[in-house]
C-alpha cells in the first residue's frame, strides 16, 4: 500500500506575520473539500491539514476545533452568495422590478452552482452543537443576514416603485427567501421532475405580491 504521507502537499512555511496567509488556505481546502464530496463530515482536522500540507495541531493556532472551520467556510460562502447576488442586481439596470427578479435568480443560480455549499448553508447539514463547540448562537444568528436585507431592500424598492402591492416588506421578503429555498432544494433532490420552464418565475413573480404593470425600460 502506498505511503499516505506521499500524496500529501509539502507546504512552505510562512514567514512571520503570514499566519493570516495559512488560515486562508486552511478555509480554502476545507471549501474545495466540501464542493469535492458534498458532505460536511469530510472536512475534518486530519483531511484538511492533508489538503494544506501541514501537521494537524498547526491547525489549533487559528482554529479551536472544527466546527470552527466550517463556520468559516459557511461565513465565507454567505459572502460569495452576497457577492453573487449583488453583481446580478448591479446588471439588471435600474427598473425595481427586474432588480429583484435577477436577485433571485441569482440566488437560485448559486444554489444550482454550488450544491454542497447550499445544502450546507441551508440545508441542514450542518448544525454544530452550541453546547460543545467554540461556534455561539449569535455566530449562527448571523448567518446570511446581508442576503436577506438585499431581499428586503429590493422588495422595497419595488413597493417604493408601484410594481408590488406587499403591505409588510419584512415579511413578504421572508416568504419569498423560502420560496426560492424550496424550489432550490427541490431542483436539487428531484432533478427527473418535469419542472415548468417558467417556475422560477411563478413562484417570483408570486410570492414578491407583482403587479401587471412593469417599472422602467426592463422585461
Amino acid at each position: 500500500m502506498a505511503d499516505e504521507t506521499s500524496t500529501t502537499p509539502v507546504r512552505v512555511r510562512n514567514r512571520r506575520g503570514e499566519g493570516a496567509r495559512l488560515r486562508h488556505e486552511i478555509v480554502a481546502a476545507a471549501v474545495e473539500l466540501l464542493d469535492e464530496t458534498g458532505d460536511e463530515s469530510a472536512i475534518t482536522l486530519r483531511s484538511v491539514a492533508r489538503r494544506v500540507g501541514i501537521a494537524a495541531p498547526s491547525i489549533y493556532r487559528h482554529f479551536p476545533d472544527q466546527p470552527a472551520i466550517m463556520l468559516a467556510v459557511v461565513r465565507s460562502a454567505f459572502a460569495e452568495l452576497d457577492e453573487q447576488l449583488g453583481v446580478a442586481v448591479d446588471a439588471a439596470g435600474e427598473g425595481a422590478r427586474e432588480r429583484l427578479t435577477a436577485l433571485c435568480r441569482g440566488y437560485l443560480d448559486f444554489a444550482q452552482a454550488y450544491p454542497g455549499r447550499y445544502r450546507t448553508m441551508f440545508g441542514g447539514l450542518w448544525a454544530p452543537d452550541l453546547n460543545a463547540s467554540s461556534v455561539t448562537v449569535e455566530d449562527m444568528a448571523a448567518l446570511g443576514q446581508e442576503s436577506i436585507r438585499r431581499i428586503v431592500a429590493a422588495l422595497d424598492g419595488c413597493v417604493t416603485a408601484g410594481c408590488a402591492t406587499s403591505t409588510d416588506v419584512a415579511a413578504d421578503a421572508v416568504a419569498l427567501w423560502l420560496g426560492l429555498h424550496g424550489l432550490a432544494h427541490q431542483r436539487a433532490v428531484s432533478p427527473s421532475f418535469p419542472w415548468p420552464s417558467d417556475i422560477a418565475e411563478r413562484v417570483i413573480d408570486t410570492l414578491a405580491h407583482f403587479t401587471d404593470e412593469r417599472d422602467g425600460q426592463g422585461e
